[in-house]
């Protein structure tokens, strides 16, 4: 790798900025001062340091935040702010994007990654990764209801979804569930619950696959690395069947 691209991904500056700084030769790769930008590095094997303190340098990030409501699932826009600019620096030059996509008054898990070989394996509509909303409805949900979202359901366009798992945790003219579906369509649990005649009032995601939003540990708009185990699990995640499920 180029030591200004490098430099330039570990949040020192632009391309122009980190150039400027390696003619001053406070750029060093084992102990040995660099001054050309094109110069090739290999951070896993070589000690690359600026003002003698090393440089610790990440291919990929993984992140995972409790998203706020207000905030768009993107990595940029010219009028509303985006999760990404959530981000301490350090984490943004990186560059993640959003794992999926959370719509702007929707709460909850949220992967951030620069890893786009995960990023697919996660959102393949293959691997039928589960993920598992709480929200609040507007209406008696029932276990009619239930039985619908097993088969799956039509949405306002004609689309069929895939099998969803629905389990009422209070039920009344308003109610509390839980809803895991394997697919992303836009606004999708919205409009599922439209398909039977109810309203979706609140929404926040849950778990994504094996990974969970512990909220005692992230407070919303807090976010924090994925532990090795965690991204281990991830890689590893395994589809669910939900017609077998009760």
């Amino acid at each position: 790798m180029r030591i200004d691209k490098l430099l330039a991904n570990s949040g020192f500056g632009t391309r122009k900025e980190v150039k400027k700084m390696l003619k001053t030769g406070v750029v060093k790769v084992d102990g040995v001062a660099i001054k050309d930008p094109k110069t090739q590095v290999d951070p896993d094997a070589q000690t690359v340091t600026v003002n003698e303190d090393r440089v610790e340098y990440k291919e990929f990030v993984y992140l995972l935040m409790n998203k706020p409501a207000g905030y768009l699932s993107a990595t940029e826009d010219e009028v509303q702010e985006t999760v990404i600019d959530l981000l301490q620096m350090e984490d943004a030059v990186c560059q993640p994007f959003p794992v999926g996509r959370l719509d702007k008054d929707t709460e909850g898990l949220l992967l951030l990654t620069n890893d786009g070989h995960l990023s697919h394996q996660l959102l393949s509509p293959k691997k039928h990764v589960p993920k598992t909303y709480f929200a609040d409805i507007l209406g008696e949900v029932t276990n009619e209801d239930i039985e619908s979202f097993r088969r799956g359901v039509e949405l306002d366009d004609g689309y069929v979804t895939k099998p969803a798992i629905l389990e009422i945790l209070t039920s009344g003219d308003s109610s509390t569930i839980h809803v895991t579906i394997t697919e992303g369509k836009y606004h999708q649990v919205k409009r599922m619950f439209e398909s039977v005649g109810k309203k979706v009032t609140y929404l926040k995601r849950i778990s994504m696959g094996p990974i969970s939003l512990d909220e005692d540990e992230l407070k919303t708009g807090e976010y924090r690395e994925l532990t090795e185990d965690e991204l281990e699990s991830l890689r590893n995640a395994q589809p669910i069947d939900v017609t077998n499920e009760q």
